[in-house]
């Protein structure tokens, strides 16, 4: 039997490692991509192949790609697009370049990269393109929202595509995390302080006293009801395993209470939830 291939993007830390991990146990052969090189050379030594792909670098991308359609003679059986950051921040702060540069990692780069895959996939007549959002694509919180604006886009243009794809033989799947041990606010730093002028801010004591403190001071403190990257990698397994995967796959007990809140309350008493942080 031939050994299934998957493309698993982000693979440095947090969900991509495990989900990279989690497959090669389960017998796949794993491309674990990483934007940095030295990301790239850390997994090759744990014994991965490991293309670099950034997501915002399309040269990147393309020759990422090539690289891993040169191993296995041409095929792909999965693509697993996860890399994303964050830029924390009120909405009237955030400057317009700032939500271009996170849009070009968190959703043009996946669609660049899923558009190069299917092609291959049509030609197999089989294949799995799963994209891992948020609860933040189906629900929005405060001072995120460069980043639930990239999960909703995601949201959106995913479910176009399932629906594109009848018939193709490729499935099209959501993984829709809540909070997860990741990187990922750590990570959302240098974004913050590039982008966010903070002080000249009509909000600045609420930076002071909210969201700095959670960036710099508590950014290591696990989130309520947080969930460890396996938790993700198992809803991966089903998506990639199961003869008829789900349409998306709720992670962590906040997204399923904020997909059952969406589909029950009206629009004020959702608000309310939500900005009580």
């Amino acid at each position: 039997m031939t050994q299934r291939s998957i493309l698993i993007t982000g693979c440095s830390s947090g969900i991509g490692l495990d989900a990279a991990h989690g497959l090669r146990a389960r017998g796949w052969r794993v491309f674990a991509a990483c934007r940095a090189a030295e990301d790239c050379a850390r997994l090759r030594e744990q014994g991965f192949e490991s293309p670099r792909i950034d997501y915002q670098d399309s040269a990147s991308i393309t020759s990422g790609l090539a690289e891993v359609l040169d191993a296995t003679g041409g095929t792909l059986d999965a693509l697993f697009n996860n890399g994303a950051f964050a830029c924390p921040g009120a909405v009237e702060d955030l400057p317009t370049d700032a939500i271009r540069a996170l849009f070009e990692a968190n959703f043009f780069g996946w669609h660049e990269l899923t558009r190069q895959v299917i092609p291959v996939m049509r030609a197999q007549g089989a294949g799995r393109i799963v994209q891992c959002s948020s609860v933040l694509g189906l629900v929005t919180l405060p001072w995120r929202g460069a980043y639930n604006a990239s999960k909703f886009a995601l949201e959106g243009l995913t479910d176009t595509l399932r629906i594109e794809m009848q018939g193709t033989g490729i499935h099209v799947v959501l993984i829709e995390p809540g909070p997860v041990t990741s990187k990922i606010r750590v990570n959302s730093i240098p974004h913050f302080e590039r982008w966010i002028d903070w002080e000249a801010s009509p909000r600045a004591e609420q930076y002071r006293a909210g969201l700095r403190a959670r960036l710099y001071r508590d950014s290591d403190k696990p989130d309520t009801f947080e969930r460890p990257p396996s938790a993700v990698t198992r809803r991966l397994v089903h998506a990639l395993e199961s003869r008829r995967p789900r349409p998306r796959y709720y992670v962590t007990v906040p997204t399923h209470l904020m997909g059952t809140l969406r589909r029950l309350l009206p629009t004020r008493a959702l608000d309310w939830v939500l900005s009580r942080g």
